[in-house]
């Protein structure tokens, strides 16, 4: 069986993205349904109070860019990176000279104020984290409270002037959150595990730094009985539907999507599944959804007819568009039961969502709009096994999309 541990990694083991609870069974088929139910299920029993969970929970910033900070194996010496760290030939940064040489504008100037702060750290190893601010920190005041703000991404953070947490933003000259570590003895061979561990870092007035760990110091975010009973009973209902789906023919339908590359990636399920969410459209009806998608697969294909010039390339793509669609149309049934199983995944991760977002974080989050602020919640969670170490991502994917399609967001300013 596939554990956590391996559905977030590609195959070097490095930390690629992490993906929505109730694509799993679409990744990795019956075995990634089973592990969301596994997972959702520990979430629950966390979210009870209950002991017994294996599951740590962090807060997913909406940083950027991604950075990536250590020492590198080879030589001793400390760097920072973008996303190229693990390429056959990494780009790393060890001066100021080579930044100069390969950045310009903002990132040119962020990137060195993170060389210079970051070596004070005492990394062991390379962790990866979002850059949350450098020397863009401004002063807003919304709804009559002052506020310094930053904004990496779509999301706004806000502290309040005058709290304890404005008196280190306002010090720092750089933020970041920490989220993923490396260890190895080379670059290329380096594995990746979910969570940072900062207790051990070297601590400097002039960086704000968190590792992303969901805090309540409330207590307001363990789950009362009737939350818990709710959350139970879509859980059977997630269970019951699971045990309809077809695993040979889900292969088989997995074995399609996958051979969806290259002019017909658009034709996907998961694409076809995100042209909804980016309108804001809920599926009500799984059979009807499952019936769309065929549609869906027709008109992806036909693109490419209207593309193709010649009458060979033509009759090409017309062929393969009436095999794609006799092949998808003999899944509707079994992909009606998928759909309605995912379903049920959203309805349970919403409520556990729900009661997250109940606790009040280190920051308030806004999104800037034409009429002002907009208060908005985080962008999500990403819950850890603590067993496999593996991971996957919480997320309101109607709230955040509509975020990102009507926030004002850091690079339109």
């Amino acid at each position: 069986m596939i554990g956590f541990s391996q559905l977030n990694e590609d195959k070097g083991g490095k930390n690629l993205h992490l993906e929505h609870i109730e694509d799993e069974i679409l990744n990795y088929g019956i075995d990634g349904g089973r592990a969301s139910i596994n997972f959702l299920q520990s979430l629950r029993d966390m979210l009870a109070g209950s002991a017994r969970s294996s599951v740590n929970m962090t807060v997913k910033w909406d940083g950027a860019p991604a950075i990536f900070a250590g020492v590198d194996p080879e030589d001793g010496k400390f760097f920072v990176a973008k996303k190229s760290v693990f390429n056959v030939s990494p780009k790393l940064y060890k001066t100021n000279a080579e930044v100069d040489a390969d950045l310009s504008g903002s990132l040119n100037e962020k990137f060195k104020v993170a060389l210079a702060e970051f070596s004070k750290l005492g990394i062991k190893g390379v962790l990866q984290g979002d850059l949350m601010f450098t020397n863009d920190v401004s002063k807003e005041n919304i709804d009559g409270i002052s506020y310094y703000t930053f904004q990496p991404n779509t999301i706004v953070y806000a502290v309040p002037v005058d709290s304890n947490f404005g008196k280190i933003i306002n010090k720092a000259k750089i933020g970041v959150v920490w989220h993923t570590t490396y260890t190895g003895k080379t670059l290329q061979t380096m594995k990746a595990s979910f969570g940072a561990n900062i207790s051990g870092l070297r601590k400097s007035s002039s960086i704000w730094m968190d590792d992303a760990t969901y805090k309540d110091t409330s207590g307001r975010s363990t789950m009362t009985e009737k939350e818990t009973q709710k959350v139970t009973a879509i859980l059977s209902a997630v269970g019951s539907t699971f045990r309809k789906i077809n695993p040979v023919m889900l292969k088989k339908f997995l074995n399609l999507q996958e051979s969806m590359t290259g002019a017909l990636a658009g034709a996907s399920l998961k694409t076809y599944n995100n042209s909804k969410v980016r309108v804001g459209e809920t599926i009500k009806n799984p059979k009807q959804h499952a019936q769309g998608y065929v549609k869906w697969v027709e008109m992806s294909i036909q693109k490419q007819i209207d593309k193709a010039k010649s009458v060979k390339g033509k009759d090409k793509y017309t062929n393969i568009q009436k095999e794609y669609m006799r092949e998808v149309s003999k899944h509707i049934n079994n992909l009606t039961q998928i759909i309605t199983f995912q379903n049920y995944l959203v309805d349970a991760k919403m409520e556990i969502v729900k009661k997250l977002n109940s606790v009040k974080g280190l920051t308030d989050t806004f999104i800037k709009t034409s009429n002002g602020f907009k208060v908005v919640n985080p962008e999500g969670y990403v819950a850890i096994d603590r067993i496999s170490g593996g991971a996957v991502k919480l997320v309101d994917r109607m709230e955040f999309s509509f975020n990102n399609f009507t926030a004002i967001k850091a690079w339109d300013k």
